[in-house]
């Protein structure tokens, strides 16, 4: 499973890679998150615990994860592995470019897919991806750019 979700933010590069990396911030702009908490911090990153809400109309249906987590301010890259949770394995990465006065985000996520027999690359290709991973990282996306470009 690879799924790629972009946005085009109007701020400097300095602002929104902040913005992004400081993932314990992000329940406070991003409604989204139920919470994000820094399990174990080392230079550049640490062990970090996230959950966030999937809705479903008026439902909402709540996904969790475990990941260790690196930032690379030189390469203007957030790297992520998760380790804990259904999406075991997914390796994550945040990719920021600036063009002109605005700067491109791209998350890309690389998955086999859960440990399933027979139906886990299926399932990570037809459901996990684009109806959980897809929604979460569009919308994160929106409140960072939303944050970023608040003045």
């Amino acid at each position: 499973m690879l799924t790629h979700d972009r946005i085009l933010v109007d701020a400097g590069i300095d602002r929104v890679f902040k913005l992004a990396a400081e993932v314990e911030r992000w329940p406070e702009f991003l409604a989204h998150y139920r919470w994000v908490r820094m399990i174990q911090r080392s230079d550049g990153g640490g062990l970090v615990e996230m959950s966030a809400w999937r809705p479903f109309g008026p439902f909402k249906y709540p996904t969790w994860w475990v990941s260790e987590m690196k930032t690379e301010p030189e390469n203007s890259t957030i790297k992520y592995r998760h380790v804990r949770g259904i999406t075991r394995g997914m390796d994550v990465e945040w990719r920021l470019k600036q063009h002109g006065s605005s700067v491109e985000i791209t998350i890309m996520h690389e998955w086999s897919g859960p440990r399933w027999p027979l139906i886990g690359g299926l399932a990570a290709n037809t459901i996990i991806g684009p109806v959980f991973i897809h929604n979460i990282a569009s919308r994160t996306l929106a409140g960072v750019r939303r944050m970023a470009e608040t003045k």
